[in-house]
């Protein structure tokens, strides 16, 4: 059911040691006097964890769960403030942390919060209470959990999950038993695996996020063997090593295996060299509903057994699906990927819809390229005058907990506000344009959406990032992260001494070359979207800088206080 490695060997736990495990954590929460009390939100008790994936995080998940215990994951990276403000706001009297380095960070600011009894690791640390010290075989309180299990109401609070989202304090959204459920069962039945019981996934995104979570649950719900990867660094050795048939992912992260992919490419010569980049352009014609001509159709398969057989071996030779979501992913990347018979399917939907509102379907007809495909069953779907996607159904969230006005604002009438701009293509694929909150307007009062040309934009292998900046502005500029790469290949071509990334930035060639790229993306878009100035950024953004949220989104208002001298200078004059 469930593997992850254990001293350097994958050590793997059936079903049935899975739900003793589970069983007899409930029995040992139960010592402690934890329950779900009136049922309420508030009433209830609350148990929270700040771990990597592993198969002790889904396990304490679910002895929680069954026994109406409130479980608030906390991602690893949060920093101590958001911590305690999370930890103090849901009233958590109970944490489990995976790893020493978590350990410690949750001891420091414990004095702090009041409310917090004791923290138990997965990890054995010296001087911290191991979690196997709360399993109980008790008979009597394993037949007490039994009892609790089917007393609990459906619609019972079951996590809270704080969002930062790219704006604010973090809010605890609400979902319930129902919510979760339902979102799953619909999941599974949109997006079915009917080889599933002989099929292996690959888990890495944080279970933090509903995304993974609740991709978890179906994976498990369909029969599926679970097998974590040891950190970020280690997913293409763990992608060799089982040969998953698929897993979850964000667009951040199929974008660094294509940078990889596009530099081994850069490495060859000849005609090695020449059937690679053949083979990538032929790719980017790829269109799923129009398979293109018949010499095309035999070109791709010379280009598959040549070239993108070697793709699919990087990821473990037997890669069925991948599904994205979280941001937009860049179609040229969906055209190549699926070209190359790595199938990604892009889904879409907010943790206040516990998460899933559309996927791509694998059925014939199910996907159109720069979509997120079709709403799944049973989530009703409407869009607003101003475009604005609104969804109604049983996995709406409850609401934010201790936040009516903030719930007020995005349950109108039963519909959840996602504060996404989206259109229905064909009449049923849905696309996201842009985000509502996202959308500025120049002093010249013309409307900007950022997304679609940021991500048009990363199509070069020379923009690793790229942040549009324009609001109350007399016109659009960017702060880009160049592909540094890319950008050495290029400076060591051009006989361009190559001493730091500060340095090369402001090298007048390497200015030049991008505003070139700028300028020819430039003429994709109206005149008022064009971006007029750049600054190039020595850096990524990145998450500990809280420039990104931990499922690797842009925190705009971040980023544009972080670097406010040089938007400063862009519009000096």
């Amino acid at each position: 059911m469930l593997s992850a490695k254990e001293n350097g060997q994958w050590k793997s736990y059936s079903t049935q040691e899975i739900a003793q495990n589970v069983n007899e954590l409930s029995a040992g929460l139960l010592s402690l006097g934890l329950s779900a009390n009136d049922f309420t939100p508030e009433g209830s008790d609350k148990i929270a964890i700040i771990s990597a994936n592993r198969p002790e995080w889904l396990i304490a998940d679910m002895a929680a769960q069954q026994l109406g215990i409130i479980w608030v994951p906390v991602y690893p990276t949060t920093n101590p403030l958001e911590l305690t403000f999370i930890l103090k706001d849901a009233s958590v009297q109970y944490m489990f942390a995976s790893s020493k380095d978590l350990y410690d960070k949750v001891m420091s600011i414990k004095d702090e919060v009041a409310c917090l009894k004791e923290v138990y690791t997965f990890d054995k640390i010296e001087g911290a209470k191991h979690w196997s010290e709360l399993k109980s075989k008790d008979s009597n309180k394993l037949a007490e959990v039994e009892a609790i299990k089917k007393a609990i109401p459906v619609d019972q609070v079951t996590t809270f999950i704080y969002t930062s989202g790219t704006t604010g304090t973090p809010k605890g959204v609400m979902l319930t038993h129902r919510n979760i459920y339902f979102n799953l069962q619909m999941g599974k039945e949109s997006f079915p695996f009917p080889d599933a019981p002989t099929q292996k996934v690959l888990s890495f995104l944080p279970l933090n996020h509903i995304f993974e979570k609740v991709a978890s649950y179906i994976y498990m719900f369909s029969g599926m063997s679970i097998y974590y990867a040891e950190n970020l660094e280690t997913i293409a050795d763990n992608l060799r090593e089982i040969k998953p048939d698929g897993f979850s992912t964000v667009p951040r992260l199929l974008e660094k295996v294509f940078e990889k992919i596009m530099l081994k490419g850069e490495e060859l010569t000849g005609i090695k060299r020449k059937l690679f980049f053949w083979a990538v352009e032929l790719a980017e014609q790829y269109d799923n509903q129009n398979h293109g001509s018949w010499w095309y159709q035999q070109k791709l398969k010379i280009a598959n057994k040549l070239i993108f057989s070697k793709w699919r071996e990087a990821l473990g030779g037997n890669v069925k699906f991948i599904v994205t979501g979280g941001a937009a992913c860049q179609v040229k990347l969906l055209r190549i990927f699926n070209a190359a018979q790595i199938p990604v399917y892009e889904g879409y939907g907010p943790t206040e819809n516990s998460p899933i509102i559309s996927i791509n379907f694998r059925t014939p007809g199910g996907t159109k390229y720069g979509t997120v495909g079709h709403v799944i069953k049973g989530v009703e779907l409407k869009l607003e005058a101003d475009g604005e996607i609104c969804v109604a159904g049983p996995s709406v969230m409850l609401g934010y907990y201790k936040r009516p006005d903030l719930t007020a604002e995005t349950i109108i009438d039963g519909w959840l506000h996602t504060g996404d701009i989206g259109t229905l293509e064909d009449g049923k694929y849905l696309k996201i344009t842009d985000r509502k909150k996202e959308l500025f307007k120049t002093s010249g009062g013309k409307y900007v959406a950022p997304q679609p040309i940021e991500n048009k934009m990363k199509e070069s292998p020379f923009i690793e990032q790229i942040v549009l900046i324009g609001d109350n502005k007399k016109f659009v500029s960017a702060l880009i992260v160049p592909g540094f790469s890319k950008l050495k290949d290029w400076a060591k071509q051009h006989g361009i001494e190559y001493t730091s990334n500060e340095e090369i930035i402001k090298n007048t060639m390497v200015v030049n070359m991008i505003g070139d790229i700028v300028d020819q993306y430039n003429q994709l878009f109206n005149q008022v979207e064009q971006v007029k100035r750049f600054t190039l950024i020595p850096r990524e953004f990145t998450i500990d800088k809280g420039e990104m949220t931990p499922k690797l989104s842009i925190r705009r208002k971040v980023i544009l206080s972080n670097f406010e001298k040089e938007i400063e200078i862009m519009y000096a004059s």
